[in-house]
């Protein structure tokens, strides 16, 4: 229960900054265009609302719903999801967004995707100014990596090293590296010595997906100590040192991170004996491992941090997100598959982008990364959406004339039932997966 609760507050917490500076975009141009705003809420308030404020000679009044769904920014004058028909049967006043150029109107509709994409770029910056950006290079990964049956049945072996893609170099361990694998014709790996190519199926993304076993575990590694991080874990207290090679547990042959992290988690809350080598001489200690199975090392193959100053840091941080918008357009192309489909999620899947424990870090890259979800979903070319708008605003500048407020109304409407149909559709596929997969 309380995992959920973590998990649920984070992606409450993200979603509501998204909100905001989206609907903020809209409200800030449309001030600047002397638009009046209606209302601006976070959440939806149908029925009525948690809290509500309209200040002294203000148009506009704030508050927040009671339906975690989004938010919004009613505008006068513009056909949105209130459906105000009473509103739109009146003659246009001066200060609606019907009786706005066509440009402003533009920039008005625009605006919430641009602030979401801007956010994104800010944030990834910030990352990269507090944190760095730490990665794993593949070129450390000296013993390779245990892949999973998809990729078995395509040519991997357990302990391949990734090279090349086509004739493009892998360097970092993560999500650009699988992306390429499975784009790919060929991938070369180095195996026991020797280079290695593997042909990898045109449909090799379909695949992962249908399956669900991911791609590779990079626990690959002999389990050396770098770090004790918890002075009070079973093994600072059982006088282990940074350096020390682990190579049995409990006499059995521990080759791997992987293997001795599996007879550990056998073992939780057990007494073991861990041998190691300290200085090329083989010793013993006895620890109890945690309610885990863990015993508290930091043992993974060594990561590189870059360091970025406060004003490098942005040219790096517009270049991550930009990087990270053109991974999820191009991975676009795999909804409209069947695999691509059924994999599809709702809140729950969002919620599970989250870790079980607040890390700051890792809050701000998913949210970050929704940020520029959001951005994209947002303009496409759907009816209800702000990309919808944005279609038909294009249209009357290209045609010089206005579709009909009816016709709007009823591409409002259809907009709105194609994105509840989504809305069903993607929050059934996780009701779905937690019952029955």
């Amino acid at each position: 229960m309380e995992t959920f609760l973590i998990k649920a507050l984070q992606l409450i917490l993200s979603l509501s900054i998204l909100v905001i500076v989206h609907e903020f975009g809209h409200f800030i141009f449309a001030r600047i265009f002397k638009v009046r705003v209606e209302k601006f809420y976070l959440f939806f308030d149908p029925w009525f609302s948690l809290f509500k404020y309209k200040p002294k000679n203000s148009d506009t009044e704030y508050g927040v719903g009671w339906l975690p769904l989004g938010g919004y920014c009613k505008i006068s004058g513009m056909i949105d999801e209130s459906m105000d028909k009473e509103a739109m049967a009146q003659p246009p006043k001066p200060y609606e967004f019907r009786s706005k150029p066509a440009g402003q109107r533009l920039m008005i509709m625009v605006a919430g995707v641009v602030f979401n994409f801007l956010l994104a770029l800010f944030i990834y910056s910030m990352i990269l100014f507090t944190w760095g950006d730490t990665y794993l290079p593949l070129k450390n990964m000296k013993m390779g990596m245990n892949y999973s049956e998809t990729f078995q049945n395509v040519g991997f072996q357990d302990g391949d090293i990734l090279l090349r893609a086509d004739n493009e170099e892998l360097e970092r361990f993560g999500s650009d590296s699988f992306r390429k694998v499975v784009e790919a014709k060929t991938v070369t790996v180095l195996r026991d010595g020797r280079e290695t190519v593997i042909s990898i199926p045109e449909d090799m993304m379909q695949r992962c997906m249908r399956d669900g076993k991911g791609f590779a575990d990079p626990l690959r590694i002999p389990m050396v100590v770098r770090e004790l991080p918890d002075k009070n874990a079973p093994a600072a207290l059982a006088g282990m040192l940074p350096k020390d090679s682990v190579v049995a547990i409990n006499g059995v042959a521990t080759p791997t991170f992987y293997d001795a992290s599996g007879l550990l988690s056998e073992n939780k809350s057990e007494e073991v004996t861990v041998d190691f080598y300290r200085n090329g001489q083989l010793e013993s200690l006895t620890m109890r491992t945690d309610s885990a199975g863990k015993i508290g090392v930091a043992d993974l193959y060594q990561t590189v941090t870059r360091k970025y100053g406060f004003f490098e840091s942005f040219p790096a941080g517009i270049k991550l997100g930009i990087n990270t918008l053109k991974g999820y357009v191009n991975d676009m192309k795999y909804v409209f598959t069947k695999e691509g489909a059924s994999s599809l999620g709702g809140f729950g899947t969002i919620g599970g982008l989250f870790p079980s424990v607040w890390d700051w870090r890792i809050f701000w890259e998913r949210t970050a990364f929704l940020s520029i979800i959001l951005a994209f979903m947002n303009i496409l070319p759907i009816p209800a959406l702000d990309g919808g708008h944005v279609m038909f605003l294009i249209y009357e500048v290209v045609a010089r004339r206005k579709p009909s407020d009816k016709f709007l109304e009823y591409a409002q409407m259809a907009g709105m039932f194609i994105l509840f149909a989504l809305l069903i559709y993607a929050n059934g596929n996780d009701i779905f997966r937690f019952f029955f997969k």
